[in-house]
């Protein structure tokens, strides 16, 4: 992960050298060379995936003079990818995103013992199906709740995993394509994450967060936000909330948005973003040659 981006552009290596400094920690090493399992884990996950996002951007500033500031009318993320999007719009600095996305995964892995929760996808239905779906599958003080809404036909819910069980048989009862549980380690964005986000609550108020230099949408809200102390309450609850991806997509594009950028590892979002709407470009940079042809066309 990231390492042909080193290997090209020095700006990415700098951005993967401040990470690594910034949670005294070779991730760099455990991105380019691995083991998986190692790298797999949320705790290294989080910052690797924010780290090669900040690579991309950065090496858009330095290389086709593509800025945020000039070139995006909002930033926006999925689930850690906020604290992605803030540092790319200056609210954050890269060193305390890496050092909080850290304390999230090692929260948000603490937080529900291994084996007492789970996550499904529930594909072929809509969110508000996916909602009562998971509140019939709540029961006997068991949680069942969704935790992000992709985009059509794409919900997931999170909670205990007997819970999340009978959701996934409910849902093929009300005309699911598909249920699945997700090889996930921990049921995130759902009520039993709370431990985690008084984690993060604490973590966030000890750091300086800046109005970004456009406007954020916020996961829990599908809203814009730019005021600071805003911002790091809705990090909070993002931990327990659902995020509202669609919501959010739908937002850019009312506000006359054309095209989406995907910056960093994996083009999901840029697969979203044509179920959403297809009337959106989505475009996805994860490769020296991606960035070199959108700068080139920019």
């Amino acid at each position: 992960m990231g390492k042909d981006l080193a290997a090209a552009f020095s700006a990415a290596r700098e951005i993967f050298q401040e990470v690594d400094e910034a949670l005294k920690q070779n991730l760099s090493k455990i991105m380019f060379e691995g083991p998986g399992d190692e790298l797999t884990l949320t705790e290294n996950a989080q910052p690797a995936l924010m780290a090669v996002s900040l690579a991309v951007i950065k090496v858009l500033e330095t290389q086709g003079k593509i800025t945020i500031r000039n070139t995006a009318r909002y930033v926006a993320g999925h689930s850690l990818g906020e604290y992605s999007a803030l540092a790319a719009a200056g609210s954050l600095t890269l060193s305390d995103a890496a050092r909080l996305l850290k304390t999230r995964g090692q929260a948000m892995q603490k937080a529900v013992p291994v084996g007492e929760g789970a996550m499904a996808a529930l594909l072929g239905l809509d969110a508000d199906q996916a909602v009562k779906i998971a509140t019939e599958a709540s029961a006997n003080g068991e949680i069942c709740t969704v935790a992000n809404d992709n985009g059509p036909g794409q919900a997931v819910v999170s909670g205990h995993k007997a819970a999340v069980e009978r959701a996934t048989v409910i849902a093929k009862d009300h005309g699911a394509k598909r249920a699945m549980l997700l090889p996930v380690s921990a049921p995130f964005h759902c009520p039993l994450m709370k431990p985690a986000a008084d984690v993060m609550a604490e973590a966030l108020a000890a750091v300086t967060i800046k109005a970004p230099v456009v406007p954020v949408i916020a996961n829990v809200t599908a809203a814009t936000v730019i005021d600071p102390e805003e911002i790091k309450r809705l990090l909070v609850e993002q931990v327990t909330g659902m995020v509202r991806w669609r919501e959010s997509v739908h937002l850019m594009k009312e506000a006359g948005v054309t095209m989406l950028i995907e910056a960093g590892a994996g083009k999901v979002l840029t697969g979203l973003t044509k179920r959403i709407d297809g009337d959106l470009t989505g475009v996805s940079l994860q490769t020296p040659q991606d960035i070199e042809a959108f700068a080139a066309k920019a």
